[in-house]
């Protein structure tokens, strides 16, 4: 038997449902909206009536500040009401935290439980403007507008997934042919991109390809996983400004030294951005640096002061650029910027101590009727984005001494969210040794919904 409660905030306390209503009211401008309620809906399975009762006071709710509706909630005729949840496959972290609670309780089996906002909009309003505050709180990246009606059984059944699919006929495509079939799947890569994987499979592989594997190039030849953008090379540059030019210069003499005897890397972003640390390098000025076939991150070596002794430590420094995910899913995509940052260092047993957060974006103040075609409105993701940076850090319990958001118009069309973090580690305690074949790889990690499997996943 499912159960259901409403839980709502007391008046004074109320400070999500508040910030809700001045955003409407300002972003979209509809000034006949009076009041904004917000409930959060929670759907448990598999709990006994004494449990929900031990549970309704110190689990679901607060009696201090919140307010709780058991099974219905009774709004107002004239109200407007509607409910978001999470897409299938999206972590609910609300609804998991529920059933953890309520498995402690019980001492047995970790009951089902779903979790839901139900929003009721209080004013004349008419459906246009109930459909236009629909469309600026969900994301259907995420969410989606869930029923009002109790479910009688909340374990959704699945379909069995089918065989996976051969493209067939790839090989063979023509440019037409290949258009169409990138425009059906909306690839990442470009369309040159996918005639090279059309040779590839035509005079390496001699097969067409899995719709699997097409969708696995994609992935990791997305600017999220490859930088695309910052290794594409760069084979026309204009350069309209002294100083810029000036730099360039300064930057071509550097990489004649830096490959000096040796094929050089193509002239591109990446390149600019890293050429003086191979510089320095090379010039036998970096001493502390701790050098090893991981590019992805830094550390430098430094003798600590641990009891009274000096001990080798790795200092390490990591970061993680999160901009296009934050773009399309503000919450998640910060909240896994810094969680990425983090996950590097803390699986090889770094302790992690302290992090800083650099964000660009539009000015929040611009009305949504101004926002791009197809993107989410500038407030929306400063908002969202910030919830979800400090929901990571706050669960593990790591200190920010450093936020700053740029706003300038130049982020508009592209959000810049950088997570960077600093740890350490006994120098004694890493371990580097190659693979070879025969050994046994372990992957190790939390589990992932299908919002995760797409993702980097580094616990190995």
């Amino acid at each position: 038997m499912v159960k259901r409660i409403f839980v709502q905030k007391k008046e004074g306390y109320n400070v999500e449902a508040k910030g809700v209503l001045a955003d409407l009211r300002e972003s979209l401008n509809i000034s006949n909206l009076e009041d904004v309620i917000i409930l959060n809906r929670y759907d448990v399975e598999g709990i006994s009536d004494e449990v929900y009762e031990k549970a309704r006071n110190t689990i679901f709710s607060e009696p201090q500040v919140d307010v709780c509706y058991d099974e219905e909630y009774k709004a107002e005729p004239e109200d407007n009401i509607f409910g978001i949840e999470f897409l299938p496959g999206q972590f609910d972290q609300r609804a998991n935290s529920l059933s953890e609670c309520l498995q402690i309780i019980t001492g047995g089996e970790k009951p089902v439980s779903k979790s839901a906002k139900i929003y009721v909009l209080k004013g004349k309003l008419t459906k246009e403007e109930v459909q236009k505050i629909k469309s600026y709180l969900i994301n259907p990246v995420d969410t989606r507008e869930c029923s009002l009606e109790k479910p009688e059984v909340l374990k959704e059944k699945m379909p069995e997934p089918e065989d996976v699919k051969i493209v067939n006929g790839f090989t063979k495509m023509t440019d037409e042919n290949v258009k169409e079939f990138y425009e059906k799947y909306g690839f990442a890569m470009d369309i040159e991109d996918l005639k090279f994987c059309q040779r590839y499979f035509r005079d390496e592989e001699k097969r067409d390809p899995s719709m699997t594997e097409m969708k696995m190039i994609d992935t990791y030849w997305s600017d999220h996983c490859r930088h695309t953008t910052f290794m594409t090379r760069l084979e026309k540059i204009d350069i309209k400004w002294d100083l810029l030019e000036k730099i360039f210069e300064e930057y071509k003499k550097s990489r004649e030294y830096v490959y000096e005897n040796k094929k050089a890397k193509d002239i591109c972003l990446m390149d600019v951005a890293t050429i003086a640390v191979k510089e320095l390098n090379k010039k036998g000025l970096l001493k502390d640096l701790d050098e090893s076939e991981e590019v992805n991150a830094c550390s430098i070596k430094a003798n600590i002061l641990v009891d009274g002794k000096e001990e080798e430590y790795l200092i390490m420094f990591k970061n993680e650029t999160h901009n296009h995910p934050t773009e399309i899913e503000p919450f998640g995509g910060a909240a896994t910027c810094l969680g990425g940052a983090i996950r590097d260092p803390l699986s090889g047993r770094v302790y992690v101590y302290q992090a800083m957060r650099v964000t660009g974006c539009g000015d929040p103040r611009t009305c949504a009727k101004d926002t791009l075609p197809n993107k989410l409105p500038q407030r929306k993701l400063t908002n969202e984005a910030a919830r979800g940076y400090s929901s990571y850090g706050n669960q593990i319990g790591l200190a920010t001494g450093q936020v700053a958001e740029i706003y300038h118009p130049g982020y508009v069309a592209k959000r810049l969210e950088i997570g960077a973090l600093i740890g350490a580690a006994p120098a004694k305690n890493v371990v580097r040794e190659r693979p070879i074949p025969g050994d046994i790889v372990i992957l190790l990690g939390g589990r992932t919904g299908r919002d995760g499997i797409r993702r980097r996943n580094r616990f190995v």
